[in-house]
This record gives structure tokens, C-alpha cells and sequence, in this order.
């Protein structure tokens, strides 16, 4: 479990980093910056859900 989050928090952070290299290259002109930070908080509420998951499972 621990992997996998790690994973979906690099994942997260890498979105993050589209997003920025997005936002300098097209100037705000386009909308990949939204697609990415969408991405993003889904890839969050992906993963919160599965650490509620693992808390829920562990007791």
C-alpha cells in the first residue's frame, strides 16, 4: 500500500510540473495547464480515497 502511494503522489507531483512547464510555454493560451491540474485533483481524491480505504481495512 505504502508503494502505491508513493506512487500516486509522484504521479501527482509530475502533473504539477506539466502544468507549470504548460503554463510558461503557451503563455495561458491553451488548456492543457486545466487538463493537467484537473489531472491532478483527481489523481488527489484517488488517492485520498484509498488511504481512507487502507485506514478503513487496517482496524
Amino acid at each position: 500500500m505504502k508503494v502505491v502511494a508513493i506512487l500516486f503522489f509522484l504521479f501527482i507531483v509530475g502533473s504539477l510540473a506539466f502544468a507549470m512547464f504548460y503554463l510558461v510555454k503557451d503563455k495561458g493560451q491553451s488548456t492543457r495547464t486545466v487538463k493537467a491540474l484537473t489531472f491532478r485533483i483527481g489523481l488527489s481524491v484517488v488517492l485520498f480515497a484509498l488511504m481512507m480505504l487502507g485506514f478503513y481495512l487496517n482496524e
